[in-house]
């Protein structure tokens, strides 16, 4: 499945020829700069772009206003407050990280992290200030030892940062395609990125499969977190970014580390999708984790107690519900009273009281689920990735800032800096002669239509998943490579994900029956051959997607042998700085199997555009 070495640098990248299966672009445009996705790291390029100059495209699979910032309910830290520096957030940082971070890029983040704050602040968000001050009110979250996140609305701060960014490029005039699935990357004959396929799914000005023809294609695409069954991400979060960069050729790295949050709301052992979130900050102003008999058992374990790093709360809360044969466990905020419940988190109160529960009157039922991915599409601290003209930034890049375990609230930190190092990566470059759109579907100034880098390059149609194969993923996942990994638990996951790669190699697709991690394939070859294969759209495209960046994770999983930060292996329950204190450099081949090589030291080495 995986071949293996050791490298120390990168040659520029060959691409793979792959692409996945969708009608050729019917309809063509043309800019300077495409950037995919609408949350806070996608629309600060966007803006950045545009006001370097650069023509800027922004394309979103939903509406604008739908990015996965909207839903972070903690905050944006920085070193803000009287007393703290940014020397200090890097040791808060590295920390969490576990010692996989890079401290290059954290001391990026964290000394250019508060003048972008301000810089949000001056294109319109409004942050919580301290009662009769114009002070920004900063609070706690775990792994924090001094208060420096910054926060809006209480616990709305995302929906905030994201209103602001949306006022700020509909005023810019930027041009915008929402409700579009990015589907794979354009390639020049030298290999060089010349913009994206896209499916716009029925509404807004283009509709059907098309192409945007631009030298720059900036990935903000976000997270991945429905690979998993359980996830407070929301349902369009299906990894298309690292899927999308993978096909092309690109690096990924540290895909084994997945934040899984210590508190979501627990609905019961069937509930799978989107869950509420309890964020950190209800921890960060008091409440307390206890069991059913009241007992704070986080109290002893760390020195932060519940505020510990939110893999150390996860595992723990794992380990009590283990001890005591149960599913949850519980957050304790009744002492906050209806007043701070209402002011402070007005967001999780109506979620809870939606769902029959009243944290005012009696403690929250909470449990681990998949929150953020660590890792991503490995990039330089100028967002470039190993492919020529591809940048990626926000939770689809693998900078280094997180390390094995991403510290509270750093997220929104990182998409906003590393986004503004893009756009001056890209107004530093020649401004590119204006790229001819020709005909309804043709390739830009030679760009082709599929993932390719050369014309003998040849040009593989990946067989699209049938959609009911995403529950069989997510339930795959859940089951072999959730909180609790070990080696027969990530064997037996990669099989069956395996399993429904070979199914779609035959004529008729998977069988798409949704069966659980463990069941054994249903009908022959020949029977499968019989049924009819998916057709090209959304549901297929993001099912294939997903089973992509499973195999990923997986097989990732199953290489390091070792427990770090948030990847917990029950058969090597000790960390291994000797021989895990490096990362994995992951690319796909052209045959679809993985390559897999691990880098000398903890330390990144230079992109192939670096």
């Amino acid at each position: 499945m995986t071949g293996t070495g050791t490298s120390t640098d990168l040659s520029p990248a060959a691409g793979t020829g792959i692409r996945l299966t969708a009608p050729a672009p019917g309809w063509s445009i043309a800019a300077d700069v495409v950037v995919v996705g609408s949350g806070v790291a996608g629309l600060t390029a966007a803006l950045r772009c545009a006001a370097a100059g650069r023509r800027t495209v922004v394309v979103t699979k939903a509406r604008l206003d739908d990015g996965s910032t909207r839903w972070a309910q903690g905050g944006i830290a920085a070193a803000l407050g009287d007393g703290d520096t940014p020397e200090q957030h890097l040791a808060d940082t590295l920390v969490a990280g576990a010692g996989l971070c890079d401290e290059n890029a954290v001391r990026t983040l964290v000394t250019e992290g508060p003048d972008a704050v301000h810089r949000l602040i001056g294109t319109g968000a409004r942050f919580d200030t301290a009662p009769g001050s114009d002070e920004i009110a900063l609070t706690r979250e775990g792994g924090h030892h001094r208060r420096r996140i910054a926060h809006a609305g209480g616990d709305a701060t995302g929906a905030e940062i994201s209103r602001a960014l949306v006022e700020a490029v509909r005023t810019a005039g930027l041009r915008i395609i929402e409700n579009a699935l990015v589907l794979d990357l354009l390639t020049d004959a030298e290999g060089r990125t010349a913009g994206v396929t896209l499916h716009v799914m029925g509404e807004g000005q283009h509709d059907g499969v098309g192409a945007v023809h631009a030298p720059a294609v900036v990935l903000a695409t976000g997270g991945m977190g429905q690979v998993f069954s359980a996830t407070t991400n929301p349902a369009v979060s299906t990894g298309d970014g690292v899927a999308l960069a993978l096909r092309a050729g690109a690096e990924v790295s540290d895909l084994e580390f997945v934040q899984f949050h210590p508190t979501v709301l627990y609905l019961g052992p069937e509930a799978e999708g989107q869950q509420p979130l309890i964020s950190e900050a209800v921890r960060g102003e008091g409440a307390h984790l206890v069991d059913a008999d009241g007992t704070r058992f986080m109290v002893g374990r760390h020195e932060l107690a519940e505020l510990a790093p939110r893999d150390i709360v996860a595992k723990e809360i794992m380990r009590r519900a283990h001890e005591q044969g149960v599913e949850h466990m519980y957050l304790d905020g009744r002492h906050f009273g209806a007043q701070m419940w209402e002011t402070r988190f007005p967001t999780i109160l109506a979620a809870c009281r939606s769902h029959g529960l009243d944290p005012v009157t009696e403690p929250i039922p909470v449990a681990p689920a998949a929150h953020y991915a660590s890792g991503g599409v490995r990039t330089d601290l100028r967002g470039r990735t190993t492919v020529p003209g591809l940048y990626a930034c926000g939770e689809v890049a693998c900078t280094g800032v997180h390390g094995a375990n991403r510290l509270a609230s750093n997220s929104l930190l990182e998409g906003l800096v590393f986004a503004e190092r893009i756009a001056a990566d890209i107004a530093a470059t020649p401004a590119p002669q204006p790229a001819a759109s020709g005909a309804p579907g043709a390739p830009a100034d030679g760009a082709r239509t599929a993932p390719q880098t050369a014309p003998s390059a040849p040009r593989t149609t990946l067989p699209l998943l049938a959609p009911e194969t995403r529950t069989a993923v997510q339930r795959i996942m859940a089951a072999g490579a959730g909180v609790l990994r070990s080696a027969e638990s990530l064997a037996r996951a990669a099989a069956e994900l395996d399993r429904l790669q070979r199914e779609a190699t035959v004529v008729g697709g998977p069988s798409g029956r949704g069966e659980p991690a463990g069941a054994a394939a249903t009908g022959s070859a020949a029977g499968r051959a019989d049924r009819k294969a998916p057709e090209p759209g959304v549901d297929a495209w993001e099912a294939t997607n997903l089973l992509c960046v499973a195999r990923v994770l997986v097989a990732a999983a199953q290489r390091r042998a070792e427990t770090r930060g948030c990847h917990w292996r029950e058969d090597h329950p000790d960390r291994d700085d000797v021989s895990w204190r490096r990362h994995f450099r992951i690319t796909l081949d052209a045959d679809r199997a993985l390559t897999l090589h691990t880098t000398e030291t903890a330390e990144f080495p230079p992109t192939a555009t670096s």
